[in-house]
């Protein structure tokens, strides 16, 4: 079974910056990944999502050049780089494995997904 570890959060101040790390033990190069994040009292929501086949990537519209995706087969990883951070993007991130053929405009929808990791926190606060 596929166990997704993420690490790299931590806390930082308004307008820093942050790379979060996603791997497993099980080669990831076969599924999209997806990135969400929750923050207390609300429901979960995707932040980016990339490909297995090409490298396209879908972004959260709040989120939109602040945040890359990015990933490497090599080293089984895949990176959600955030810029310019501010308090509301305080939460919980987690990454989860989605089947390539689920891959496309419905990227957001958690259901879709299959295996999660336990979460990294980022906490945005001065």
């Amino acid at each position: 079974q596929e166990r997704l570890v993420e690490s790299g959060g931590g806390l930082v101040q308004p307008g820093g910056s942050l790379r979060l790390s996603c791997t497993a033990e099980v080669y990831l190069d076969y599924y999209a990944i997806g990135w969400f994040r929750q923050a207390p009292g609300k429901e979960r929501e995707g932040v980016a999502c990339i490909s297995s086949k090409d490298g396209s990537t879908y972004y959260e519209d709040s989120v939109k050049g602040r945040v890359t995706i990015s990933r490497d087969n090599a080293k089984n990883t895949i990176y959600l780089q955030i810029n310019s951070l501010k308090p509301e993007d305080t939460a919980l991130y987690y990454c989860a494995t989605l089947p390539p053929r689920l891959y496309g405009k419905t990227w957001y929808i958690p259901g879709l997904y299959d295996h999660w990791g336990q979460g990294t926190q980022v906490t945005v606060s001065s």
